[in-house]
């Protein structure tokens, strides 16, 4: 699972300094955090609404491609950023073997 988001994070890192009228993440780069934050919070709301339908339908299709979404436009936004997958999933791995309630909790005290 890993190489996927290895060839993604090599893709967005290439596609940042491409012509923007031939990528759309280029495009994206171009136009500016503001754009990209609007496109992770539209696909945000999209994918609480498919989760919404799945859970009503029982067809969990939308959801995936709605997630996808959501993860592909963060990606982007972590690559504007200057930062990619292996960050977050680093910051997964520090958390392994940590309460949850104990790991938000060390947040509110930083």
């Amino acid at each position: 699972m890993n190489d996927i988001l290895t060839q993604l994070d090599t893709i967005l890192a290439a596609r940042k300094s491409a012509d923007a009228d031939k990528s759309y993440v280029a495009s994206l780069h171009h136009k500016g955090l503001n754009k990209i934050l609007e496109k992770v919070g539209e696909e945000c709301t999209e994918t609480l609404i498919a989760a919404k339908d799945a859970e009503q339908s029982g067809d969990n299709n939308e959801l995936i491609a709605e997630t996808a979404d959501l993860w592909f436009h963060s990606l982007v936004m972590l690559s504007h950023l200057g930062e990619n997958a292996d960050s977050v999933l680093a910051e997964l791995a520090r958390r392994f073997d940590i309460s949850g309630l104990d790991e938000k909790a060390s947040r509110k005290n930083s």
